[in-house]
């Protein structure tokens, strides 16, 4: 069944698993198999160093063969729910079960303008722009930098990028860093604008998304960076990303059981150094590259596999949805971001980023993410749960109004017509009143919603003191000498 509060928008999703409980198990225990036997790159002293005291295995090529037990004690201790709030403190997003929320992407290299319809390098004021469209977009729950400016220093980009989502939104955030410093510096800003380190750990409204070479290979900064976050006990997203056919195997299985026999190595490594540390496991499917184009892609129909080994394990996850393989805001971005929000949702996923990318995650659209969020706005309306009963079933107002009768100017249609769900971005009109109305498409009505949205007053900006702030640990880390 389908549960959905009114008020929060919380969609609690239809549940349609891809693998059976006794797939999940056989995957599990591949996952097993992999990491006691065929070992794990580790390129953190520390990291090794940890597993080895817990009882883990290192062989001649310092490879770290981690035993089961040590994956079933994280799997006892890891928390099944993690709580993301707002910039004010507020619980805004309870990462758990098959609840779902949506939010755009990072670090996109291209923009399509949605002034010009030219596809070009992003500014730092695109993303400003991106930031406050997001904050304003009723169905997109959390933000990411989806852009990475051109315009700035690239080794600060992640700090501008961190500036810019406290400052012009309230609403929770996924952030990345380049390097290890730019985690810290990110997680000081945050702390600076919740009030302190306390708050913001007792409610965190950032994230770190962590990106790990592979399942097999955990890179020096990937580490760096769980430790760090652990100590300050905030929720982490650990996400080992292969490439199904290049650093996994082909198969959807295999790919997903390589992945996962990192996250869990990742789990385990979390609750070694902090028992309790949140974390928010991959619910992405191993992206393919097309052996005909050698693109790797984002949109195929593979999907719901990893969804369904992090149900399987009871886990927070981090998935992806709402992205195109295509170069422009048309009808293949429309279709591919319907159908994979559609999936990602149905498999249960919890955080389903990468709403409005095009271009297999090299392009951002403004005008795409308004769509997007039109397409979760549908979808939401598909999965409330309806009300069966008398006065919905209308069994009094049938018997009044007989064979022969109408609804429309009833008490009943008056009282209840606003139950049903309306487009705020499709389109409705008959044919005569939308040529009245400029005919226009789909692109060009999303466009013009984004500039209608930018053109009116800010809402949640920070202060210009909080403001001044946070562009000072930008400006004390471009002083230093590095």
């Amino acid at each position: 069944m389908t549960k959905e509060d009114k008020n929060s928008k919380i969609l609690d999703s239809v549940f349609f698993p891809r693998l059976t409980e006794e797939q999940c198990h056989t995957v599990h225990e591949a996952c097993l198999e992999i990491i006691e036997h065929v070992g794990v790159r580790l390129d953190l002293d520390e990291a090794r160093d940890l597993l080895i005291k817990a009882g883990a295995r290192i062989d001649e090529n310092n490879l770290i063969h981690v035993p089961s037990n040590l994956i079933e004690r994280a799997l006892a201790t890891a928390p099944k729910k993690v709580v993301l709030y707002d910039r004010d403190g507020n619980p805004a997003i309870p990462v758990e079960g098959h609840r779902c929320f949506y939010g755009p992407g990072s670090d996109c290299l291209n923009i399509i303008d949605h002034r010009s319809g030219k596809r070009r390098e992003p500014l730092l004021k695109d993303m400003i722009e991106g930031v406050a469209l997001c904050d304003s977009l009723s169905n997109i729950d959390f933000v990411m930098s989806m852009l990475l400016p051109s315009d700035v220093d690239k080794t600060l980009a992640d700090r501008y990028q961190m500036e810019a989502m406290l400052s012009h939104t309230i609403k929770p955030i996924i952030f990345v860093s380049y390097e290890f410093q730019g985690c810290i510096d990110c997680v000081e800003m945050a702390e600076a604008a919740a009030g302190g380190p306390d708050e913001l750990r007792r409610r965190p409204n950032v994230v770190c998304y962590i990106n790990v070479i592979s399942g097999l290979h955990h890179n020096k900064e990937a580490l760096q960076k769980l430790f760090f976050l652990t100590s300050k006990n905030l929720p982490i997203i650990y996400a080992p990303s292969s490439t199904a056919g290049v650093t996994s195997p082909v198969t959807p299985v295999g790919s997903l059981a390589l992945d996962y026999a990192g996250v869990l190595v990742g789990l385990v490594l979390s609750q070694l150094k902090s028992e309790g540390t949140p974390v928010i496991v991959s619910g992405m499917p191993p992206g393919h590259l097309d052996m005909r184009t050698m693109v790797s892609t984002y949109c195929e129909p593979e999907r719901g596999l990893t969804q369904a080994l992090a149900h399987y394990y009871d886990l927070p996850m981090f998935s992806l949805g709402g992205a195109s393989e295509s170069k422009t805001v048309d009808q293949q971005a429309g279709a591919e971001a319907a159908l994979s929000l559609m999936a990602e949702t149905l498999a249960g996923g919890n955080l389903i980023h990468d709403l409005g990318y095009l271009e297999s995650g090299l392009t951002f659209s403004f005008s795409q993410l308004v769509i997007c969020d039109e397409i979760v706005n549908w979808i939401k309306g598909f999965g409330r749960k309806f009300d069966v009963s008398g006065e919905t079933l209308g069994r009094t107002i049938i018997a009044e109004v007989g064979p022969n009768g109408q609804y429309l100017n009833t008490e009943h249609t008056l009282k209840h017509y606003r139950e049903r769900w309306y487009p705020e971005l499709f389109e409705r009109e008959t044919y005569n009143s939308w040529l009245e109305k400029g005919g226009k498409s789909m692109d060009e009505r999303s466009a013009e919603k984004v500039e209608d949205i930018l053109a009116k007053p800010r809402r949640n900006s920070l202060s210009k003191k909080m403001k001044k702030r946070l562009q000072g640990t930008i400006k004390s880390v471009k002083s230093f000498d590095r």
